[in-house]
């Protein structure tokens, strides 16, 4: 399965194709946010981080690739692209209540009746709550829709570096 991967996806349209994928789930990241209005939480804006380094490393790749350097590049963007699928993931299962998201990921309890607390609350709020769904599509979130893109692409490239490795 790895050598035919490798036959069909040669290092000159995998490097392209990870940038590409990596930069369209950004794109796609930014249009529900700027377009549709969806604030991101901050566990949204951690799955951001990977792609941004896949695309840079997949555009390093494209450009040039040392000879016997291209299964190591493919190696790290399948390890960005699972860093990214376990973070979706743990969004994923803060989302359904399975979990307690990172500090900063859900409104904070405020004492009733200190106006002070109310205050500093509301103003160091993130913009959206990592345990709110905000969009979904067939029942899966946002979240668990990019954890199963994530995972698929970390499967395909791990794919590929192992059979260039032959």
């Amino acid at each position: 399965m790895t050598g035919a991967l490798a036959a069909a996806l040669p290092p000159q349209r995998y490097f392209p194709l990870a940038a590409l994928a990596a930069a369209a789930l950004l794109a796609a990241a930014l249009a529900f946010q700027y377009v549709g209005g969806l604030a991101p939480c901050p566990l949204c804006m951690w799955q951001r981080i990977p792609y941004a380094a896949i695309a840079a490393a997949g555009i390093a790749g494209a450009l040039w690739v040392p000879r016997g350097a291209a299964a190591p590049l493919a190696a790290l963007c399948a390890a960005l692209f699972l860093a990214d699928a376990a973070i979706a993931g743990f969004h994923a299962g803060v989302e359904q209540g399975w979990w307690r998201g990172a500090e900063g990921c859900s409104a904070a309890a405020v004492p009733a009746g200190d106006i002070d607390a109310l205050r500093d609350a509301v103003f160091s709020a993130p913009a959206a709550f990592c345990d709110e769904i905000a969009w979904s599509l067939f029942g899966l979130s946002m979240a668990a829709w990019n954890g199963l893109i994530a995972l698929g692409l970390a499967v395909v490239s791990a794919g590929a570096a192992a059979g260039w490795r032959r």
